[in-house]
């Protein structure tokens, strides 16, 4: 019975040991950056025309702004995604947004130009 209750005490002290050692503090940097602080450009032809360019902004590895500068998207519809998408890219710090209902071209368009934007900026 005592060697059974030292076995014991002993797995639970080891197991202990290692779970603390498993929570324990990274030795790489506290902090490493993605991104160059700075403005870039991306272009795609995935949109209803080609050309669609897109200006993304980074500071302090986050994107702050992203804005449609150049399209041919279809008004009312491709439009909508102009208008919407890059703000939901900026609230999400992703491409990994929903496409806008209706514009899934237009929407694929400004994902790609922004990834390729996004492309150049790293580091």
């Amino acid at each position: 019975m005592k060697k059974t209750k030292l076995f014991t005490v002993i797995c639970v002290l080891l197991a202990v040991a290692l779970l603390a050692a498993g929570c324990g503090g990274s030795t790489s940097p506290a902090s490493t950056s993605v991104y160059k602080d700075g403005t870039y450009e991306g272009t795609s032809d995935k949109g209803i025309q080609p050309g669609l360019k897109v200006s993304v902004t980074i500071k302090d590895d986050k994107i702050t702004d992203v804005t449609v500068v150049e399209n041919q998207e279809t008004e009312g519809i491709g439009s909508r995604a102009v208008a919407e998408l890059p703000g939901k890219i900026v609230e999400a710090q992703s491409t990994e947004v929903e496409a806008i209902s209706g514009a899934s071209l237009s929407s694929a368009a400004i994902k790609e130009a922004v990834n390729l934007a996004l492309e150049q900026a790293k580091k």
